[in-house]
């Protein structure tokens, strides 16, 4: 809103008004009001919930601290909304088919995360929102964003058609703007993965077939990587923080796909419009940081679904947008580790069962986070027992911190490397 009245201005040579036309300035401008919203409304909202008794309901695992939690105010994630969402209406360009996709997501997954913990807190019901109205509603957050990205006549890009090299320097021509269903594949040099590829059995429907492949990896994405963010979602300041440094991460992806310059120089794909994804990812990384200054151990608040399915939903959709998702793997590598510590877990506990008559373990527990907090002589049978002694969770949180730092700048690393 304020970009169109600075624009106005402008026009009236009003004095600085011009500022608001520099990406540089309005994601700055976007970081600094929500880390002031988040922490400014922080101690508001977490007030109100403490008044309304929404506490967190812990279950004893024998964990180091954990007692210490219960009655914690949860559904602190409407402070990361919040703070997203009020910054990149006030700054961001509205009109740009992008942004409207973000903000979308961001009350979509926020409003399902919010049932889920409404269930939880105020029907006392520990499972809250049933697994197949979550699922419905991420399937539906996939389809619009497949759809909107296929329909929309803004959703174009400008694809590498020529690399010359004269006297060592490369030059890359992109072609005109047209939609396009190619993605980026990380350490490949040359290539990138075309949808329309796979389908290629199909000649007759193949546009209509690849967009449908489309749409499923969108719904494929957004529903991993939302469940992930809320696998990860399990020891003070550990999803927020996390999610801050892959907001950066993303932050520069779409920063250097709307730049042809930059575009040009790293041999991706052009992107028009998604220069303005910057000021989102500001708002997001000021909102997860401002959160983290209540959620750092020992946590204040607790974001609950209402934040780590939000954070995770944008996440994959950032991701969708700009044509990064086989990105994700490396970027998200915390969340995915998480996600694959449960199911790994999961899957050889009932294979054992089933063969021996007992279940077995691999891990003292999980997600893999709670792995480093049980200590190894705890009695439990699991394959790994390592380390011996549990760990401080403010030391796990910070080296997962640190995993999350390389892997971040290992996905930066890839589009050079390629």
């Amino acid at each position: 809103m304020l970009y169109y009245l600075f624009d106005w201005l402008n026009g009236l040579d009003f004095p600085a008004a011009r500022l608001f036309h520099y990406i540089s300035f309005r994601s700055a401008a976007a970081l600094i009001l929500s880390l002031f919203i988040a922490t400014w409304t922080g101690r508001q909202i977490i007030a109100t919930l403490q008044h309304l008794q929404i506490g967190e309901t812990v279950r004893n695992l024998d964990l180091e601290g954990q007692i210490k939690k219960i009655g914690t105010p949860t559904m602190g994630g409407i402070i990361i909304i919040i703070s997203i969402l009020v910054p990149t209406l006030l700054l961001a360009k509205l009109n740009n088919t992008y942004i409207i996709l973000m903000l979308i997501t961001t009350v979509w997954m926020g409003s399902i995360g919010f049932l889920d913990d409404y269930i939880k807190v105020f029907r006392k019901n520990k499972e809250g929102l049933s697994g197949k109205f979550k699922i419905f509603g991420q399937v539906g957050l996939g389809l619009i964003v497949g759809l909107t990205l296929y329909l929309s006549p803004n959703a174009v890009m400008r694809e590498n058609v020529e690399i010359t090299r004269n006297n060592g320097i490369t030059e890359v021509v992109h072609s005109k703007e047209v939609k396009s269903t190619q993605t980026t594949i990380p350490f490949l040099k040359n290539n990138n993965l075309d949808y329309r590829d796979i389908v290629s059995f199909m000649p007759a429907k193949r546009t209509a077939a690849t967009w449908i492949l489309f749409v499923f990896v969108a719904i494929f994405i957004v529903t991993a990587v939302s469940n992930g963010a809320n696998l990860t979602d399990g020891l003070d300041g550990l999803a927020a923080g996390s999610s801050a440094i892959i907001g950066v991460a993303l932050g520069i992806l779409a920063y250097v796909s709307s730049h042809l310059e930059y575009a040009a120089y790293l041999n991706i794909m052009y992107i028009p419009g998604t220069e303005e994804l910057a000021v989102f990812a500001a708002a997001f990384i000021g909102a997860t940081i401002g959160f983290l200054w209540y959620n750092a151990y020992p946590a204040q608040v607790f974001m609950g679904d209402t934040g780590s399915l939000t954070l995770g939903g944008i996440i994959g959709v950032f991701a969708i947008v700009i044509h990064k998702e086989l990105l994700l793997p490396i970027l998200c590598g915390v969340f995915l580790v998480e996600s694959l510590s449960v199911l790994m877990q999961v899957s050889y506990f009932k294979y054992t069962k089933k063969k021996f008559g007992e279940g077995k373990r691999i891990f003292k527990m999980t997600p893999l986070h709670h792995h480093f907090q049980k200590a190894g002589n705890s009695g439990i049978d699991a394959l790994i027992q390592k380390p011996l002694a549990s760990v401080p969770e403010s030391k796990i949180v910070v080296r997962f911190w640190l995993v999350g730092i390389i892997l971040a700048v290992l996905t930066i690393a890839t589009l050079k490397m390629r």
